[in-house]
């Protein structure tokens, strides 16, 4: 008598492993941070370079330049060409954080010293995560929004502090940055899904290097005396760090992580920056700028565990 087949797969089959599934959450966390580390001296070495070089011309060049290293890496991996669906999101990308962050960063900081530049920047995570909720499909919940617009006044009142209550001429500027570097971020994020953290920014800086690598050339030949080495030191780094690498663990980690939830950890970025200011320019770190870190730690904390909570 034949048996009866078992209508029912078994519970290894059915159930899916759990090593299967992929990991988010404090990868995605600690990758960002790396990036943001990285980040975090672009606006003193920008202040640096300024002292000697036209704006536009650090802003820029520095575009250039990592464009060498990230065409070359593209080659030697062979990488696929983007998609037509990438292609949209690696332009704006481009548009936000080749191009358009560092101009009007750098402007800003010919009027602005960097530590107040870096405090306005720290606006950057409430935008990308607006952003994200217009073109990456992410839906915060509504307590999420709560903890970034009190992260986002947290920063503005350090800001208004350290200004003695009054917004400077380059704060203009920051704010154009801050909605660049959002959209740039969320875009870049986005793409970084399907095509890779480190591609996504090697091919923004590819596609961008032929439309700016003239006004590059013209501003660099009609420069009347070479940079000094310290500024030559701050071009390098604004290159290779600001604009390179430190986007292969951002973009890294805001694809795995989630770009409003991971985006949350730029306002450390502020902090940092003003904690590493002391080393290098010889800045004393007031005890209530450790105070505010504090709270934008905490306000990290409770963003996090707000949107875990729609995940869940």
């Amino acid at each position: 008598m034949p048996s009866k087949p078992n209508p029912r797969p078994t519970a290894s089959i059915a159930a899916p492993s759990s090593s299967a599934a992929p990991r988010h959450g404090w990868e995605g966390y600690g990758a960002a941070l790396l990036g943001i580390a990285i980040f975090s001296l672009t606006l003193p070495m920008s202040r640096v370079a300024v002292a000697e070089l036209d704006p536009l011309l650090v802003a820029l060049g520095r575009a250039v330049v990592a464009a060498a290293p990230a065409g070359l890496l593209l080659w030697l991996t062979r990488s696929r060409l983007p998609r037509r669906e990438e292609m949209s999101g690696i332009v704006l990308a481009a548009l936000g954080v080749v191009v358009g962050w560092p101009i009007a960063s750098t402007l800003a900081m010919q009027s602005v010293p960097s530590a107040h530049g870096a405090v306005v920047n720290g606006l950057l995570p409430l935008a990308t995560a607006a952003f994200a909720a217009l073109g990456s499909g992410e839906r915060p919940p509504g307590r999420f929004w709560l903890w970034a617009l009190a992260g986002a006044c947290l920063v503005a009142a350090f800001a208004l502090r350290e200004g003695g209550g009054a917004p400077q001429a380059g704060d203009l500027w920051l704010l154009i940055a801050t909605a660049l570097g959002g959209m740039g971020y969320a875009e870049g994020a986005r793409v970084a899904r399907t095509l890779g953290g480190w591609r996504t920014i090697c091919w923004a800086l590819v596609l961008s290097a032929p439309f700016i690598v003239a006004p590059v050339a013209w501003m660099a030949a009609r420069v009347p005396v070479a940079p000094t080495p310290t500024v030559w030191l701050a071009l390098a780094y604004l290159s290779f760090g600001s604009m390179f690498l430190g986007f292969f663990a951002w973009y890294h980690g805001l694809a795995r992580g989630g770009i409003a939830k991971v985006g949350q950890i730029q306002l450390l970025q502020p902090f940092i920056t003003v904690c590493a200011a002391g080393p290098l320019f010889g800045e004393q770190v007031a005890p209530a700028t450790l105070a505010f870190a504090l709270a934008v730690i905490a306000v990290i904390a409770g963003a996090r565990a707000a949107a875990a909570r729609r995940t869940a």
